[in-house]
């Protein structure tokens, strides 16, 4: 496995690559790789000739109070991850090649980065999506790989490519679940042995919300069933936001008419400040007999 720490010879080895005629799948990541991280590169192992992993922990997607410095860490641990399933390269940049002294240029998303997470989260996927289309513009990459498991963030993307010509394939992958349902995430680490017991709480208020939706044929139904599920525990310190989203548009449907509604899904999606850590997990549906 190759490992780059410089842009430029980044770029150069990716070009070489592309004038070759290679596809290039790209996985960007902050580290503290788990299984659901794994599941991407497997998927971009089996649909490209060549796979690139970058490492970086993002610091201007971080608010002023957020958890930056204590994010985990695990660079050893991770390059053994990446080289026993086969990584071509992995890109390892530091935050003072990413954004040199001077660095002025943004990009955001207008319209989506400001909900959900971004109403909590100030600036957020205004960091996101610049150091995004940094990668891209390093790595550039035939397809790159996100979990749905951020929902929200994979739209945004989405978005900016769409928006902005690019010519990258995204590839929305499924969330990948602890067996007891919790969303696999680098944060769970941050809970104690009590709160992670319950940490399976999000995936089951959703899937009984689900159930609601499904017999009552309405949002607020469901969403209403979804909150009553949340506040039963006691280590959910504040619920930040859940209910039922437009896939496309991240409106919230509470308040919609289910027969007024004329898409096929729909997306719960929650987040809660639970114990030490923040947890965001979303579940797509099927709006019951629309083929």
């Amino acid at each position: 496995m190759k490992v780059f720490n410089d842009v430029l010879d980044m770029q150069s080895y990716s070009k070489g690559l592309r004038l070759k005629g290679k596809t290039i799948g790209f996985v960007p990541t902050m580290g503290a790789l788990h299984e659901g991280h794994l599941s991407l590169v497997k998927r971009s192992l089996e649909e490209n000739d060549i796979t690139v992993v970058s490492i970086f922990v993002n610091p201007i997607q971080f608010g002023p109070q957020e958890d930056l410095d204590r994010y985990p860490r695990d660079l050893e641990g991770d390059r053994k991850k990446l080289e026993s399933l086969g990584v071509d390269a992995l890109f390892l940049p530091t935050p003072e090649k990413m954004y040199p002294e001077g660095f002025k240029t943004y990009v955001t998303v207008e319209g989506l980065s400001e909900k959900l997470c971004g109403a909590f989260r100030p600036g957020h996927f205004r960091g996101v999506t610049t150091v995004v289309l940094k990668l891209f513009n390093i790595v550039k990459p035939t397809r790159a790989y996100f979990g749905l498991k951020d929902f929200q963030q994979t739209l945004i993307i989405k978005t900016m490519v769409r928006d902005l010509n690019l010519d990258i394939e995204i590839v929305p992958c499924p969330t990948v679940r602890e067996p007891d349902g919790l969303a696999m995430s680098s944060r769970n680490s941050y809970l104690s042995e009590d709160e992670r017991r319950g940490a399976n709480l999000i995936y089951l208020a959703m899937k009984e919300a689900e159930k609601t939706l499904m017999e009552s044929m309405s949002f607020s139904r469901a969403v209403e069933t979804l909150n009553e599920h949340l506040r039963k525990s006691p280590h959910v310190r504040e619920i930040q936001y859940a209910s039922l989203y437009d896939p496309e548009t991240l409106e919230d449907l509470r308040d919609v008419d289910v027969k007024i509604y004329g898409k096929k899904e729909a997306v719960f999606a929650v987040a809660l400040l639970y114990g030490k850590a923040r947890l965001i997990d979303n579940l797509i549906v099927k709006i019951g007999g629309r083929e």
